[in-house]
């Protein structure tokens, strides 16, 4: 047994050792999760519920490409350009990646001067980060264009080889593109609410009487990290496999 004490009344009471203990700590909900804000835990939970998603479509795909007696298409051929006559495998895909990546960046720095109460650079951070996302969804949707018009793909059928790849491909980056383009909507959106000082006079949102604050910032964060996350695996299983 462990003593512990509780700080309401200073009294001190025994708590069991092990994995008792620790059931006991994780069932009492409001010792546990007392000073957890309320909008982080909800976006924890939406996240982890993304998770799961996510990689029931990586791990679909894997097994559909593992399983498949069909020829499957070489993705470096499939998503090369053509610069000067020379195919580039993967250039476009690169520079996809490259745009994502750095906008976790900008976005990180929107967080940490956004807990400074710097309004400016923080809704100006916001901003290039919502551009550097509209871009890559500018890219993705060149990338489907071109590959409906010109090679043909669709998602129950697919001229280069197997039928699944196209089902696949636009499952997967569709579903990863919707959520960017949701993602840039709400950032600027939430750059607005810094930009005009809402979160420095605690004004109420649109749907809640509850205080605004920074701490959106921090959750649209979470949000952005991830889908840029997410996209780095969908990099390596999709594009590089």
């Amino acid at each position: 047994m462990t003593d512990s004490t509780l700080p309401e009344t200073g009294q001190s009471i025994a708590r069991p050792d092990g994995m008792q203990g620790f059931v006991t700590d994780w069932a009492s909900d409001q010792r546990a999760f007392k000073n957890v804000p309320w909008g982080k835990a909800m976006m924890w939970i939406f996240l982890l519920s993304d998770t799961f998603i996510f990689s029931c479509f990586l791990l679909s795909y894997m097994t559909v490409r593992m399983s498949t007696t069909v020829p499957w298409p070489i993705p470096s051929e499939v998503f090369a350009l053509s610069f000067g006559g020379e195919p580039i495998p993967l250039i476009l895909i690169a520079i996809m990646t490259f745009i994502l990546i750095s906008s976790s960046g900008t976005m990180a720095m929107a967080v940490m001067y956004g807990y400074k109460r710097d309004r400016r650079t923080t809704a100006i951070l916001m901003i290039v980060t919502a551009l550097f996302g509209a871009s890559f969804v500018g890219m993705q949707a060149f990338e489907w264009t071109k590959l409906i018009v010109d090679e043909g793909v669709r998602p129950w059928g697919n001229p280069m080889g197997a039928a699944q790849f196209g089902s696949t491909f636009f499952m997967i980056t569709g579903f990863h593109g919707f959520h960017v383009s949701i993602g840039v909507l709400f950032l600027f959106l939430i750059a607005r609410k810094v930009w005009r000082g809402e979160y420095d006079n605690e004004t109420p949102g649109f749907f809640t009487s509850r205080k605004g604050n920074y701490e959106s910032v921090e959750i649209m964060g979470l949000y952005w990290h991830f889908v840029d996350l997410v996209w780095v695996f969908i990099f390596a299983v999709f594009y590089l496999w």
